[in-house]
């Protein structure tokens, strides 16, 4: 591609701007507003891996925040005991947010429609109730605190906040690549033609239940990623992590920025986070005041943020 061409493309020039005032903002922004495009990330890489079940292959879950927060908690165990490598660390978070998946999947790839949706919320619920009660381990509702930030190696450590913001940068665009090449993939074709019609592909030869079951799986691991990194920044684990709430939250990413396309996740994210962070600075009731909003938005953009862009650049 010529750069004369390069520039008639305004949807890459524009991630390209993008990509380089991220960069530079650490050296910008106060650490509270680059807690805040952390804290964006973060939720991408959530909103991103429920996406392979809702937008991808139309599983509906709304029980999505059990793999945040298994993760989240396994992530704290760890660096509580004494580990201090965040690969290993985090490596081990996504291990059990995957296994977490693997298990639920079991249990709920079967139901259809709102069975489906009841069986992963009361899963999560299963796992709320036990975080919350065993006060033994997870500190019931006050939760696990002083989660230190673990080492990366090559003498760099996450307790440097300018380190952590491209660490975790870093972490999303690799979630976002990881995905583009999943989705675009043959598995990940299999998985739209199963949302567009699971008879036809039954039809086809294709067993549909172990599609449905690994996509299961990898949103799984993926949200892992999230919950560890969510524990990494915040130095805190409660069973609010693991509750519908959270579940939620995610989902209304994905509705709000559109579902099934690489960027909506992260746009709905970016939205979301910054709405939360400006409202509950104005008022006690910011959770009534952002439900309206959410309502009112999801009306007016019933289809996403990035399919009316889509549109637009179509017209």
């Amino acid at each position: 591609m010529k750069p004369g061409e390069f520039l008639k493309k305004p949807l890459l020039l524009i991630l390209l701007l993008a990509f380089t005032g991220i960069l530079f903002l650490p050296f910008i922004l106060s650490s509270y507003y680059a807690g805040l495009v952390i804290q964006i990330f973060v939720m991408a890489i959530f909103a991103a891996s429920l996406d392979i079940l809702v937008g991808h292959t139309g599983l509906p879950s709304m029980g999505h925040a059990s793999y945040f927060g298994v993760a989240g908690y396994a992530t704290a165990f760890l660096v509580l005991s004494g580990v201090k490598n965040a690969w290993l660390v985090m490596g081990f978070a996504v291990a059990m947010g995957g296994l977490t998946a693997a298990l639920f999947g079991l249990l709920a790839i079967r139901a259809q429609g709102p069975y489906f949706m009841l069986i992963t919320v009361a899963l999560s619920q299963v796992l709320w109730g036990i975080a919350f009660k065993w006060r033994s381990i997870t500190m019931g509702d006050d939760g696990l605190p002083g989660i230190r930030r673990p080492e990366i190696g090559m003498g760099l450590d996450l307790a440097s906040d300018v380190h952590f913001y491209y660490f975790s940068f870093g972490l999303f665009l690799l979630v976002l690549l990881a995905l583009y090449i999943l989705v675009n993939s043959p598995f990940g074709h299999s998985l739209r033609g199963i949302r567009e019609s699971e008879s036809r592909m039954k039809a086809l030869g294709y067993n549909v239940w172990l599609y449905k079951y690994l996509s299961f799986v990898f949103a799984g691991a993926f949200a892992g990623i999230s919950g560890s990194l969510w524990v990494f920044y915040s130095g805190f684990v409660n069973p609010s992590s693991l509750g519908i709430d959270m579940s939620v939250k995610a989902l209304l990413m994905l509705i709000l920025g559109g579902s099934g396309s690489l960027f909506g996740p992260a746009i709905g994210a970016g939205i979301i986070v910054l709405l939360e962070n400006i409202v509950s600075g104005l008022t006690e009731r910011w959770s009534l005041i952002l439900g309206m909003v959410y309502v009112v938005v999801i009306m007016l953009f019933s289809e996403g943020i990035t399919s009316i862009l889509k549109r637009g650049r179509s017209a």
